[in-house]
């Protein structure tokens, strides 16, 4: 009795061990670059990055870590392999993923795909692969990225699968998030009004909380560094290029005024025209007014004008007046939106609250915007991340991104927020020109 039921005890570990070992090769085979989905720890601050050229590379210092971010869609088994370019002086490396921790010895010279270990994914959403060198060495090995396998990875799976127009770039700054405001169709809309608010501890550097776009421009606050915060208002050119000195004088933005310490010039790399920015310390916490004119003049132009108070300051300012050849029309395509211009800082959360939209046609009939529609950028359309949301509170409506959470919100989701009924208090005619 004693033998068969040993037999049987025999037979089902073999089968349970035979069935985790498919559940380890059945699964799809992902490979997962350290380009686009890495960042190192602590932050380089401004030293040489060790993360760059879509590899990790001339890594000397065993205090600096690299993390991967990787998003599961199933729970299951994964075998975890690391792809070394190079082994240089090799070491001893602890990884972790999946609440494990795993030491692997890379021989020097070494290359190849290297195996680390079987892990379980547990919970869908983000998780991180880090690699911490245990060992010192003149130069640690070039990592290229990891091959993940099994069940868990045979559902989705969500990072930037290659560099295809520039993805590790983009995929580093991460999902811009946008919300539509819809405004009358059957008015000529002169006045784009908003309030923004960032909470504390969303003023990451790197982020452009966008207040006033519109369809050939945009205004709203940036963190330009830890030292410096602008408020920038630009008009693009009719003519489409990524350098301004391709533009044709008949296509160039016209500066008409600007506010008295207001920087003015030119802008390209994301469609060119003209820019102009105040520099101005503004406060997370604090809520700031924006306020936007467009109106059609002589000549096939248009003028754009842009004003920002602050309520340390107490009044309106002038930012900017632009004159856009080639273009006759009024105000379209009201909309807000939040982004990060530094991919060394797409790893940190941010969000913003936007409040009290409204717009004013050319006979100066206020008009209360309280629908939205939520969108993302080609990195969220395509999948390749997913820490996006928006949508609305009790303050208004609000966009959230970047830091891999997990609960995203899909494209084109609408929400209407509550209607406050007070429209602005403003004097077109007593506005700084």
């Amino acid at each position: 009795m004693k033998s068969i039921k040993k037999l049987l005890f025999l037979f089902l570990f073999l089968n349970l061990t035979l069935a985790y070992a498919q559940s380890l090769t059945s699964g799809k085979e992902n490979f997962v670059p350290i380009g686009g989905n890495s960042w190192e720890y602590p932050n380089s601050n401004h030293r040489e990055s060790i993360v760059k050229n879509g590899k990790i590379e001339n890594w000397k210092d065993d205090k600096r870590t690299v993390k991967t971010f990787v998003r599961f869609g199933k729970t299951g088994q994964v075998h975890l392999s690391v792809q070394v370019l190079e082994g240089n002086a090799g070491g001893k490396f602890t990884f972790k993923f999946a609440g494990k921790s795993v030491d692997v010895t890379i021989e020097p010279n070494q290359k190849g795909v290297i195996n680390v270990a079987d892990f379980s994914i547990v919970d869908t959403g983000y998780h991180t692969i880090e690699i911490k060198a245990k060992t010192t060495a003149s130069l640690y090995p070039a990592i290229g990225g990891y091959v993940l396998k099994g069940t868990a990875s045979d559902g989705q799976m969500n990072y930037v699968k290659d560099n295809e127009d520039n993805f590790f770039y983009w995929g580093r700054r991460g999902p811009s998030t946008h919300m539509g405001y819809q405004q009358p169709k059957d008015k000529n809309i002169e006045y784009y009004y908003n309030e923004v608010t960032v909470p504390k501890g969303s003023d990451v550097e790197g982020s452009y909380f966008m207040s006033n776009g519109f369809n050939v421009g945009y205004f709203g606050m940036q963190v330009n560094s830890s030292t410096e915060r602008r408020v920038l208002f630009s008009v693009w050119s009719p003519f489409t290029t990524d350098d301004p000195k391709e533009i044709p004088d008949d296509h160039k933005i016209i500066l008409k005024t600007k506010g008295q310490t207001v920087h003015t010039g030119e802008f390209g790399n994301e469609g060119s025209g003209g820019q102009s920015y105040l520099k101005f310390n503004w406060k997370a916490g604090s809520t700031y007014k924006f306020l936007l004119r467009g109106r059609p003049i002589a000549n096939n132009y248009t003028a754009y004008t842009a004003w920002f108070y602050a309520p340390e300051v107490g009044k309106w300012q002038i930012i900017a007046e632009f004159e856009r050849p080639q273009t006759n029309q009024y105000l379209t395509g009201f909309h807000s939106f939040l982004e990060n211009f530094n991919p060394d800082q797409g790893i940190y959360q941010r969000e913003v609250q936007f409040s009290n939209q409204w717009v004013a046609d050319d006979k100066g009939n206020w008009y209360e915007c309280t629908e939205g529609r939520f969108t993302i950028d080609n990195t969220g359309r395509k999948g390749y991340r997913m820490d996006y949301a928006g949508g609305v509170n009790e303050k208004g409506f609000y966009l959230k991104n970047f830091g891999f959470f997990n609960k995203y919100v899909p494209f084109g989701s609408k929400f209407i927020r509550k209607a406050t009924g007070v429209k602005p208090n403003i004097d077109f005619k007593s506005l700084p020109r």
